[in-house]
C-alpha cells in the first residue's frame, strides 16, 4: 500500500508554504512523513505536488508525482492512484495516527471496495485520511472529464466502505486535526503527541 501525501496546496489561509514552515526546528511537512512511516501497512511514501511545489518537497527524499490537473483534492488522489493503490492524506496533518492508518487499510483490504472512508456520524466524510483502490482511479477520470470535481460526491456515488469514527477510540481523532491558518498551529499545544510538538517556535 503506497502513503500518499498531497503536498500542492498554496497556503493562502496560512500566509506562504505552510508545508515548509518550521516548528521545532522541522518543516510541517516532515511531521506528517514521520507519523505516515510508522504505520506497519504502508510499504512505500509518495509526495503528489504541484509543478511549482515539486522542486521545494524533492529535498525531503521521497518520490514526487507531479498533479497535473491541480483541481483540487481529487487531481492529487487521482495522481497517487497512478502508482497502485493508496492510503492519501493532506501534508498538513501532523498528528496522524499509525493504528489508525492501519486499521482503515485492514478494512479496505477485506471489504475489497474501490475506497474505504472515515465517515462522522452527521454523514461528514474523512476523503484525506482513506484508503482507495487504484481502479478508483477510472471512477474518477470520468468525473475529472465532465468537470466534476466533488471528491465527497464521488466517495457516495461508488461502492465504498465506511469506517464509523465514532465507534472508535477517541484519540484517534486527533489524526484527522490539519493546520489551515496561523492560528491552528496553538492548537497543537494542548494535544497529546509522541512528538516534540509541544513548543512551538
Amino acid at each position: 500500500m503506497i502513503g500518499a501525501i498531497l503536498a500542492g496546496g498554496r497556503g493562502r489561509r496560512f500566509g506562504g508554504d505552510k508545508l515548509l514552515f518550521r516548528i521545532n526546528g522541522k518543516p510541517l511537512l516532515l511531521y506528517t512523513l514521520e507519523r505516515l512511516e510508522q504505520a506497519e501497512k504502508i510499504d512505500k511514501i509518495v509526495l503528489v505536488a504541484s509543478k511549482e511545489n515539486a522542486e521545494n518537497v524533492k529535498g525531503f527524499g521521497y518520490k514526487v508525482v507531479v498533479d497535473e490537473l491541480m483541481v483540487g483534492p481529487m487531481g492529487g488522489i487521482h495522481a497517487a492512484l497512478s502508482l497502485g493503490d493508496a492510503f492519501v492524506v493532506a501534508g498538513d496533518m501532523p498528528l496522524l495516527v499509525p493504528e489508525f492508518i492501519d486499521f482503515i487499510i485492514e478494512s479496505f483490504q477485506k471489504a475489497k471496495k474501490p475506497a474505504c472512508v472515515p465517515r462522522w456520524g452527521n454523514g461528514y466524510l474523512e476523503p484525506l485520511h482513506a484508503a482507495y483502490s487504484s481502479s478508483f482511479r477510472g471512477f474518477l477520470e470520468e468525473r475529472i472529464n465532465s468537470g466534476n470535481y466533488a471528491i465527497n460526491q464521488a466517495i457516495r456515488e461508488s461502492d465504498a466502505c465506511y469506517v464509523e469514527i465514532e465507534k472508535l477510540p477517541e484519540g484517534w481523532r486527533e489524526s484527522f486535526f490539519n493546520v489551515n491558518t496561523r492560528e491552528d498551529l496553538g492548537r497543537l499545544t494542548p494535544l497529546r503527541t509522541r512528538d516534540s510538538l509541544d513548543t512551538l517556535r
